[in-house]
């Protein structure tokens, strides 16, 4: 909702043709809702927006409001969470998650509900690896997403990942988005043509361990702010 980009994703799947069944649809309900009524509003209006009968994936956008993202929201993020659990139980969402949830946010979830997150979105690319937080996640079975993989395009331009796409004949953001995948995260980029989609859906090789470390010891986030 918060996107604004609902109705337009419902002209797309009209558009396309191509079966339901077929398109996994994510939506979010807004940082700031952290009540039960509200959430099954968010919820219901999301459902009315896209014209469907179910999501795919329901996640809380965000432990906190955007302005108050470090603000005490424990028990409000419990609240809506059940409304979630309640969605998943009766099948009109077929999976639930958090997103830039820190380990404190999750462990509050699992302590109060009953399902453990199946999704976990945050901000993971090259340079920018929460590490302790990606690895307590995995252990759990909570399946990371990885939103700005691409650093906001400013790995398109860092000379190392500039060397190892020449070394591989391939693009940038082709390397920025396999290092992500062999790192067992799913990532989700942002594309305005088709041609970058297209682009984006080839990385069938593989960056062996010498790319991967070279990889690994770049420390530096563009956006000099960890979310």
């Amino acid at each position: 909702i918060i996107y604004q980009n609902e109705t337009s994703i419902k002209e797309a799947i009209l558009d396309s043709k191509i079966p339901r069944e077929e398109i996994f649809i994510t939506a979010k309900l807004p940082p700031h809702i952290k009540n039960k009524a509200g959430a099954l509003r968010m919820f219901e209006k999301s459902l009315k927006n896209l014209g469907l009968e179910y999501i795919d994936a329901y996640i809380i956008n965000a432990p906190g409001p955007f302005h108050d993202l470090d603000g005490d929201y424990d028990e409000g993020n419990v609240e809506v969470y059940k409304v979630l659990e309640e969605l998943y139980n009766e099948g009109r969402v077929k999976a639930i998650g958090v997103s830039q949830f820190k380990i404190k946010d999750i462990e509050n979830i699992l302590k109060h509900c009953t399902i453990t997150p199946h999704i976990q979105q945050i901000s993971y690319f090259i340079g920018h690896r929460q590490d302790e937080l990606v690895t307590y996640c995995q252990d759990k079975n909570i399946q990371i997403q990885a939103f700005s993989p691409l650093a906001k395009g400013f790995l398109l331009e860092n000379n190392e990942v500039l060397e190892i796409a020449k070394q591989y004949r391939v693009e940038p953001s082709q390397i920025a988005l396999k290092y992500i995948i062999q790192k067992g995260i799913a990532p989700i980029p942002k594309a305005k043509t088709k041609h970058h989609i297209e682009v984006n859906t080839k990385l069938d090789f593989n960056l062996d361990k010498e790319a991967m470390d070279k990889l690994d010891v770049i420390e530096d986030d563009p956006r000099k702010y960890d979310d």
